[in-house]
């Protein structure tokens, strides 16, 4: 794609992705990541790192994510950092929005760009928008509904995309659950990365806690197994009975995605 230049000589590149709200704003950005479009509930996140992590959680499938700090991206992304469990699950965000263009890997876990991995695991991005401004619309207004859609042509039926974003229903009253738990139960003995050493192994447990996988990271499982933990996650609708069977000296029930209430 050529940018477009005007009398001036000023250069313009043409606009590829939009975020069209639920209310009718449609907001003009940069496409990155999948080609398509996508509706959620648009949220923001203040990280300064993490970001695949964030990507990936589970608790954020149904959401658009909003990036405030600007420079998402810059140490690209690798195979080791997400977050997702059950990995044939739909990945946790629908869409993402940053400020800036993404810059080229500047760290020695990298193993792929931000925007290559975006596509690969079909997640669409945006870059362009002032984050904070629409963080603070966000503060004041609460989470809208919208689509985030991404062209390589720039082509957009824009009235079909306000339809969209005013049409869909939104997380309450909607169980999200059953698209991120895992379908079988399985144990659990990783610990968390250490420097030099990479990912870890439990081997001498002292406590059996059974997690109860709502939309549950990797890095909680992490957390409970460096303590001491043998850890046995089971899908969420496991019955009580089922779970007692386990014998466990715990209970972990995870956090998760959609509306808490419309969850079992």
């Amino acid at each position: 794609m050529s940018p477009k230049q005007d009398d001036s000589g000023w250069t313009e590149r043409k606009p590829t992705a939009l975020l069209v709200l639920a209310d009718g704003t449609v907001l003009e950005g940069f496409g990155l990541g999948a080609t398509g479009r996508a509706v959620g509930e648009v949220c923001f996140n203040t990280a300064m790192t993490g970001y695949e992590e964030i990507l990936t959680d589970p608790s954020y499938a149904g959401q658009i994510i909003t990036f405030t700090f600007p420079h998402i991206g810059n140490v690209g992304t690798n195979d080791e950092d997400i977050e997702t469990v059950n990995m044939a699950a739909t990945p946790g965000a629908r869409g993402v929005i940053i400020r800036t263009d993404i810059t080229q890997p500047s760290n020695f876990r990298a193993t792929r760009h931000l925007d290559q991995w975006l596509r690969a695991r079909g997640i669409i991005g945006l870059s362009g928008l002032d984050t904070r401004a629409l963080t603070a619309l966000i503060r004041e207004k609460g989470m809208p509904n919208a689509v985030i859609a991404h062209d390589t042509g720039g082509k957009f039926d824009i009235d079909a995309l306000k339809k969209e974003a005013r049409e869909w229903p939104g997380l309450v009253g909607m169980d999200l659950v059953p698209m991120v738990t895992s379908g079988q139960r399985f144990s659990w003995d990783e610990t968390p990365w250490q420097w030099g050493k990479g990912y870890g192994r439990m081997d001498k447990p002292e406590f059996h806690v059974v997690a109860i996988d709502y939309g549950i990271k990797r890095n909680i499982l992490r957390l409970l197994a460096s303590v001491g933990c043998k850890v046995t996650v089971v899908p969420a609708k496991t019955s009580a009975e089922d779970i007692a069977a386990l014998n466990p000296d715990g209970v972990f029930l995870s956090n998760g995605p959609g509306d808490p209430a419309a969850t079992g």
